[in-house]
């Protein structure tokens, strides 16, 4: 793979950054390879490519995830701008239950997250007119839709911006805390 795997703090949580070709004309990059990444411990197979726009700084998406049978990998990178992006380990046997690892993602920068079934995504733009591009291992199901309300207290997540300033959905707003989840991942 012509990148680099780093593991975080999280066990499958990876950050990647591929190798930029440059020249007079701008820049190339391979951002996914399916046999390297394989080869690097991620052989999801990804069956769907989500897209958002985020017009304003600010705007606040997650923390998400999808419960069994419809559970989510994600690899996500920004495609402009820049994200200030978060990671919350849901697996209840997990020695990590509850803890979670923020990263800044950016186009300039062009990294990548993975993200294993299991946990809560969610991001934070950091610039106007950002544009976030994700795979998904699994479809889009609204009936297993779920997530964990980005300012829960017991997470303890360092946002860049005032709860009275961010820019959410109806449905972010009312997410439940941590400690309204069933167990859900084992």
């Amino acid at each position: 793979m012509k990148a680099d795997v780093l593991p975080l703090s999280l066990p499958g949580v990876m950050l990647i950054r591929s190798t930029r070709i440059s020249d007079s004309r701008g820049s190339f990059a391979e951002t996914y390879v399916r046999g390297d990444f394989a080869k690097s411990g991620i052989p999801n197979d990804f069956v769907q490519d989500n897209q958002s726009v985020s017009f304003s700084a600010g705007t606040v998406r997650g923390l998400h995830f999808q419960i069994p049978p419809f559970q989510q990998a994600k690899l996500i990178r920004v495609l402009r701008g820049r994200i200030f992006d978060v990671v919350v380990d849901l697996r209840h046997s997990s020695a990590t239950y509850g803890a979670h690892v923020s990263v800044e993602l950016s186009a300039g920068g062009g990294e990548q997250l993975f993200v294993p079934a299991g946990f809560a995504h969610g991001f934070c733009t950091l610039v106007p007119s950002t544009e976030v591009f994700y795979k998904v291992d699994a479809v889009y199901s609204s009936a297993h839709d779920r997530g964990v309300n980005w300012l829960d207290p017991t997470l303890d997540i360092r946002w860049p911006i005032a709860p009275t300033e961010a820019i959410l959905s109806d449905k972010d707003r009312v997410l439940p805390l941590m400690n309204e989840l069933s167990a859900i991942f084992e």
